[in-house]
């Protein structure tokens, strides 16, 4: 073999291994409710989900509806209201407990095709004091939707019809459903999104190694010919 057909053929592998539209990936997110806790002035990511969560009295927790990639970037409820504020009205009493909700419909641009997200709220739930955040939400927030996985898909009837679907960064939905069992989504055993699918940290190594061989190839070759 010449060195013009191997350097040619280093090329071609190269290009068969780089995927296509490398260069040109999109963010892959999902649509859905994400289920917080509040410390103070600050939310954090809740570390399961509402149907097994079990707040205390004087908790405040949110739900975010929006479009988010997973839980590193998923958008926080909006809104200063703590407990005091939200519950003011709403007395202590020692055989129940009281949990303060925000409920965030999101914007415009996270809402589903044909449909207008309520404006967010707060709300005061009195529920038992062994109740789970998903039965305090069933107080004050109902219509609840759910799936057969047990994700959350609408609070008060929002959104009408979807539920956790993939969306990219152009706002056309693929279709495809993520597993409702990964960490951090707003289902009865977790509370997020997986990031979306794209090519392997492997194959992107090794095609760019493929790649930096091909280069050195056609630099070896044409040393030799000139030199």
């Amino acid at each position: 073999m010449t060195r013009r057909v191997r350097v040619r053929a280093v090329l071609l592998l190269a290009a068969f291994l780089l995927p296509a539209g490398a260069g040109q990936a999109q963010a892959v997110g999902y649509r859905y409710w994400s289920f917080w806790e509040r410390d103070g002035g600050h939310w954090s990511y809740a570390t399961q989900g509402p149907s097994t969560a079990r707040p205390a009295d004087g908790d405040v927790q949110g739900f975010r509806f929006a479009v988010s990639e997973d839980s590193r970037n998923a958008k926080q409820p909006r809104g200063t209201a703590d407990f005091a504020t939200i519950c003011a009205r709403t007395p202590a009493r020692h055989d129940s407990k009281r949990v303060a909700l925000v409920l965030d419909f999101g914007t415009r641009a996270d809402a589903p095709s044909g449909e207008t997200p309520p404006n967010p709220r707060t709300s005061c739930a009195r529920v038992s004091p062994d109740a789970t955040t998903a039965e305090a939400l069933a107080a004050v927030a109902g219509p609840l939707r759910y799936d057969t996985n047990a994700l959350l898909c609408a609070i008060a009837g929002y959104p009408r019809q979807g539920c956790g679907e993939q969306v990219t960064t152009a706002g056309k939905d693929s279709g495809a459903t993520p597993d409702p069992t990964s960490p951090s989504s707003a289902s009865a055993s977790s509370s997020g999104r997986p990031s979306g699918d794209g090519p392997s940290v492997g194959l992107l190594a090794g095609a760019a190694g493929v790649a930096a061989l091909a280069g050195a190839a056609v630099w070896q070759a044409r040393r030799r010919r000139h030199g």
